[in-house]
């Protein structure tokens, strides 16, 4: 579960190199392929959209949507290291990725520039939220998705890495984790309509327990978030008749 686009002064702290050793886990590669399947499931149609994936990190889940079909797609990070990285993936899986250095709090794209805008196991590492999710759906298109993923709060997961914080750590001393009813209410606050949240990774952190549960992840996440390590949540951008009313059949908290 690597964590992508923080602040610069801590990217000395998180290289390319740690995702690469996370993906060649046995633990890593479980927990990622779970992830990508809940994302692009709250993606949907990706054939012919515009994509913007904010704080891409390697470029991983950039090119996947590339492959996937997308017309457009850019990914956007502070960490020079992360966009070579991620422009050489992109050239070795033959396909065309826009890149940008871009903070997203100040994010050098039009207004509604995307259908689908992503933002994965970023927010964590931002302080203002709301503030952020305004400028996500600022360059979503009306009746386009925002789909937002991050630690929940209350987890083994996180729970290990408030402790690593207490001792030192400083990537997750200033960590904020949120729950998918909290990432909810400042989509809402943004304008966005929820659609739906979901929950992944529902396993202790050890690869015996990931391959025994794996199998059932996803259709847990669909009926709660609770204990879940990753949270999803998705919004519409109101607009081109999209209703303000929330769905009461894909919300679960």
């Amino acid at each position: 579960m690597p964590y992508r686009g923080h602040d610069a002064e801590r990217a000395g702290q998180f290289g390319p190199q740690v995702y690469a050793a996370w993906r060649e886990s046995s633990l890593g590669d479980i927990v990622e392929a779970l992830e990508y399947r809940l994302i692009f499931e709250l993606a949907g149609g990706i054939p012919g959209k515009a994509i913007l994936d904010a704080g891409c990190g390697d470029g991983a889940l950039t090119a996947a949507f590339a492959r996937q079909g997308a017309q457009r797609v850019v990914g956007c990070d502070t960490d020079p290291r992360m966009l070579a990285r991620a422009h050489d993936r992109a050239a070795s899986d033959q396909v065309a990725v826009g890149l940008s250095a871009a903070r997203i709090p100040a994010l050098p794209f039009p207004d509604n520039s995307f259908d689908i805008v992503t933002c994965i196991t970023v927010l964590t590492f931002i302080a203002d939220v709301d503030a952020a999710i305004r400028e996500l759906a600022r360059v979503l298109r009306p009746g386009g998705r925002l789909i937002v993923g991050d630690l929940n709060k209350w987890s083994i997961w996180a729970a290990r890495r408030r402790m690593r914080g207490w001792f030192g750590a400083a990537l997750w001393r200033d960590a904020r984790f949120r729950t998918a009813r909290t990432l909810a209410a400042s989509m809402q606050r943004a304008g966005l309509r929820t659609k739906a949240i979901r929950g992944a990774i529902f396993f202790p952190p050890f690869t015996a327990a990931a391959r025994l549960m794996a199998p059932f992840d996803l259709r847990l996440g669909r009926m709660t978030t609770l204990g879940a390590a990753f949270v999803a949540v998705q919004g519409c951008k109101l607009g081109d008749g999209a209703s303000a009313v929330r769905s009461d059949t894909d919300v679960r908290r």
